[in-house]
């Protein structure tokens, strides 16, 4: 073998061996990688699961307050028709006591 092989030989040795090592290297980034993405993954679906649960609450909580208003708003409503009603009824009274005609008229 020449001296040219030779140093041809070893440059090549040289380099595969560097290859080797960044192969290594890479390998080992690939394995923190696929770690840190196993982290990420899980805790998206702790916050998917999170999520969905509060979405849960929040639709009972609104339930829960439509309820609440409509008991509210019903008690409110029959409070103001009896109001009303009453109204009407004084109305007729004095009607009725201004005469006949005064309805007819």
């Amino acid at each position: 073998m020449t001296a040219d092989e030779e140093k041809t030989i070893k440059t090549l040795e040289t380099r595969v061996r560097q290859l080797i090592l960044k192969f290594q290297q890479l390998q080992e980034d690939h394995k923190e990688l696929q770690a840190d993405l196993e982290s990420k993954d899980n805790e998206l679906q702790a916050v998917k699961q999170k999520n969905k649960q509060l979405e849960t609450d929040y639709a009972n909580l609104k339930m829960a307050k439509m309820l609440e208003v409509g008991d509210t708003d019903l008690a409110a409503a029959k409070q103001r028709i009896n109001h009303l009603v009453r109204d009407v009824d004084k109305c007729i009274a004095l009607l009725k006591a201004m005469g006949p005609e005064m309805v007819e008229g």
